[in-house]
């Protein structure tokens, strides 16, 4: 049988907890909602999550203070912090006492989610594999640090996009990434981008990197996802 990660979401504004539970259900997580950081701390001792996704500010026991005593017991844990304040300094003190992101509201649930992706990716065994500096696939050679790329001896600059995408697959290689993945940590998830941002991007890089454009061999589609890079 399947066995599901396991997400914790603590928010106290019940209409926000239900639409985040129904969004990740949908992605096929294993959810629990609790609405105060006592609660949350009482379903830890219980059962400890893949991740949390915590608003900041809760009734009693707030998010930082929530954040700090799981990470003192599980620090590779992922939290990913909501908050409706827009202060730097608010962020900041987050990600300094050890948040691993954070969405301020009002957001998207397909933001939430491409997060969520993209934290457990780097947790699981099959992510974030690090590619080297410069990687070397097929008939091509791409540094990663210039973004210069290769093919067949002939020397290409990349644009600061196409290099981070190609980056990003090739340090995913062999594990499916949405588009709203590479939204995220590509194009950092601005409001105005749109996936056909990602495909257009994709299509490009094609036509650099891929013998035959058309029938690619390194950048793949997943239909219903987004792409895999393969060597």
């Amino acid at each position: 049988m399947e066995t599901k990660m396991h997400v914790l979401v603590v928010e106290d504004d019940t209409t926000i907890g239900m639409g985040l539970v129904a969004a990740l259900e949908h992605e096929r997580f294993d959810v629990t909602h609790v609405t105060s950081g006592e609660a949350a701390l009482a379903h830890f001792r219980e059962r400890v999550p893949d991740l949390v996704v915590s608003d900041i500010m809760l009734p009693g026991i707030d998010g930082l203070q929530v954040m700090r005593q799981i990470k003192q017991e599980h620090p590779n844990l992922p939290v990913i912090m909501l908050t409706a304040r827009t202060e730097e300094i608010d962020r900041v003190m987050g990600l300094e006492m050890g948040a691993d992101d954070y969405v301020t509201k009002p957001f998207s649930s397909r933001e939430v989610i491409a997060r969520v992706k993209a934290r457990l990716r780097d947790q699981g065994p099959g992510g974030d594999k690090r590619a080297p500096e410069v990687y070397e696939f097929g008939n091509v050679k791409f540094d990663m640090r210039r973004g210069i790329l290769w093919k067949d001896g002939q020397e290409e600059h990349l644009t600061t996009h196409e290099a981070g995408t190609l980056s990003y697959l090739i340090s995913h290689r062999g594990s499916d990434v949405s588009r709203d993945e590479l939204l995220l940590n590509v194009w950092k998830f601005s409001a105005a981008m749109n996936t056909r941002t990602v495909d257009n991007q994709i299509l490009k890089l094609r036509k650099r990197i891929e013998e035959i454009p058309a029938q690619p061999r390194h950048i793949l589609t997943v239909h219903g996802t987004g792409y895999r890079f393969e060597p």
